[in-house]
């Protein structure tokens, strides 16, 4: 049986929990994973930053500000979450230039280890992004909970996109649809690109939720486009004998698609149920296209990787677990129950001075 969760996408798991995420900054610890090795020179000093109850973004214009750089020259691989406490690596570009005095960076903000290198940190440039939640006021089976997740360590999870991507109560969704409709301009490319990816995510997600209700988000679909799992390559579905076994054992996965112009890779069961969905958001469809977004995929289903579900006390559990970039920790919570952050709200953080460049 189907169940929902928060978001109103369809979950794959019985969700047997509830509770409270989020209570403290520490009770969300995100550490990024990188295979890159450093050479010790070049123009870029790279710096592995443990930022506390701070956006990546903010962080980037402070070393920024204190390197005397714009914004732009400051590289990093992703953005991680506010309101935690998550380890990542920023580059900032330093053409003869000696590295900066960092002492007057905000206390948020700690500097683990730094070190030259002769290329900028590019978005993407992870391999993992590795995850410490303490779920606090928790109800519920906590046995069911933990065979859930060894469930979920053998089959994976949905790979929507969290909540986080469409804004607050989606209104992200809603700019990009008045921005499509000419009902409003955004102000900055960041926010072009926000609006782009919340058009496309939502899109997206009700693809896979389709998949999810019907049972296929982990099967085969007729005409599926399949992408190795950790890659970005994939291939069309030619009903190979060992599909099956390969989608058993987490090497494939089935794909959707990330609207744009072009022809869908699907076929048959597969590409009528990706065009039944996008039919639903016609303005957000024509408004990709017309900003000139090419199609592309994204798999279905991602591996949840070193997943432990310790029962701490009477009311707390703490999850660990590794996820591969462009996840959702948010989205693994949701297969286990009903979570509330319990963050308070907050004012945006002043800036030390304002940024050199927009």
């Amino acid at each position: 049986m189907t169940t929902f969760a928060t978001s109103g996408f369809a979950r794959a798991y019985a969700a047997p929990l509830c509770g409270q995420f989020r209570v403290l900054p520490e009770d969300f610890i995100v550490d990024e994973q990188m295979d890159i090795a450093l050479s010790g020179v070049g123009e870029h000093l790279w710096l592995q930053i443990r930022k506390t109850s701070s956006n990546t973004d903010w962080v980037a214009i402070q070393l920024a500000n204190i390197a005397g750089i714009a914004a732009k020259d400051v590289g990093y691989a992703g953005q991680k979450d506010r309101h935690a406490v998550t380890t990542q690596w920023y580059s900032v570009q330093l053409p003869g230039k000696a590295d900066p005095d960092f002492s007057a960076l905000p206390p948020e903000i700690e500097i683990l280890q730094q070190c030259r290198h002769d290329k900028k940190l590019r978005r993407g440039a992870l391999s993992s992004n590795r995850f410490v939640l303490t779920l606090r006021e928790c109800s519920g089976d906590f046995a069911q909970a933990q065979a859930i997740c060894e469930q979920i360590s053998q089959h994976g999870i949905p790979n929507y996109y969290g909540e986080q991507r469409f804004g607050h109560e989606g209104g992200n969704v809603d700019k990009a649809t008045r921005w499509f409709q000419g009902e409003l301009r955004p102000k900055t490319r960041n926010q072009c690109s926000m609006y782009l990816s919340a058009a496309r995510s939502w899109i997206f997600n009700h693809i896979l939720a389709q998949r999810v209700q019907d049972g296929t988000w982990n099967q085969r679909l007729p005409g599926d486009v399949f992408m190795l799992d950790g890659s970005n390559a994939w291939f069309a579905d030619d009903a190979a004998e060992n599909l099956p076994e390969r989608l058993s054992s987490l090497d494939i996965h089935p794909s959707g698609v990330l609207w744009g112009k072009g022809e869908l890779d699907t076929q048959a069961q597969a590409r009528e149920l990706e065009l039944t969905q996008a039919a639903r958001f016609p303005a957000l469809c024509a408004g990709l296209e017309k900003q000139g977004l090419k199609a592309e995929r994204r798999a279905l289903r991602i591996k949840v990787s070193e997943l432990q579900c310790e029962v701490l006390d009477a009311s707390t559990l703490r999850l660990a677990f590794a996820l591969p970039p462009g996840a959702f920790a948010t989205v693994l919570l949701e297969q286990l129950g009903e979570f509330v952050a319990a963050h308070p709200a907050t004012a945006p953080r002043p800036l030390l001075n304002e940024p050199l460049t927009a």
